[in-house]
């Protein structure tokens, strides 16, 4: 390890999807503490003011804050995202897609087609168009990092996991995708996280009988996100890493 962990991210740009609740909040808080102004992503418009009230009362760089629902946002939401943030910091240190939703728990006999295509366009298509859109502020960068969260219902596709299951498979091999693409342009690189078990909205919903006081809190996986994105993860490239210990899972 070296440098300051505490500020190892200072004057990045990092955009964070799903960066309300969770594991993406976790990240956004991090990232902020580490220096970075994060431009935080998500749909619901008070649980981003109070992740900028958090950030700023630590004394960290405001966050950006950019409202968008992933479910519905067009080809020109994602174009207005990247011209925002080209006018605001003129390229792109970091891009962690992050934001996913569960859908039904339910066999493909019986599976709701219109919530099957829902799980599709926040899962899947709306991490190509973002990482389409903000392609070249990326490589405009001189050191920029793109993370996919994984799962490891999508590493191994699991029954009755339905569109989550698929979407998070295909979203594997987006990232993988992209990493092999990006190979060829130095100074960015695409990796992977499976957080696991840690105790969010969507896994207390898959999980509902389950005693969630017994899993890891988001906060637990954010030091395996803050190694790909700063100095320490520069020799990483096409890895996906367990959340809680950062060692490769495949």
């Amino acid at each position: 390890m070296t440098g300051n962990a505490d500020s190892e991210l200072e004057s990045h740009a990092i955009l964070v999807t799903g960066a309300t609740q969770g594991v993406g909040r976790a990240i956004a808080l991090a990232c902020a503490s580490s220096g970075a102004t994060v431009i935080a992503c998500g749909r619901n418009v008070p649980a981003l003011e109070n992740l900028a009230d958090e950030v700023c009362e630590k004394g960290h760089p405001e966050p950006v804050l950019l409202p968008i629902n992933l479910e519905r946002a067009t080809v020109d939401d994602y174009n207005n995202v990247a011209g925002l943030v080209r006018e605001q910091f003129g390229h792109l240190d970091g891009l962690v897609l992050n934001a996913g939703v569960l859908g039904d728990l339910a066999p493909l006999a019986h599976y709701d087609a219109v919530t099957w295509a829902r799980v599709f366009q926040v899962n899947v298509h709306s991490t190509f168009l973002l990482l389409q859109a903000c392609h070249e502020l990326l490589t405009d960068s001189p050191d920029s990092s793109v993370i996919f969260t994984l799962a490891a219902e999508g590493i191994a596709a699991k029954p009755n996991w339905g569109a989550y299951a698929v979407s998070k498979y295909a979203t594997r091999g987006l990232m993988e995708l992209a990493a092999g693409e990006f190979s060829g342009t130095p100074g960015t690189r695409v990796n992977g996280v499976v957080p696991g078990p840690v105790n969010t909205a969507l896994r207390r919903a898959a999980f509902p009988a389950s005693n969630p006081a017994g899993w890891p809190l988001p906060a637990s996986v954010v030091a395996t996100y803050l190694t790909l994105l700063g100095p320490r993860g520069k020799h990483l490239h096409g890895a996906i890493l367990d959340g809680e210990n950062g060692e490769p899972l495949i």
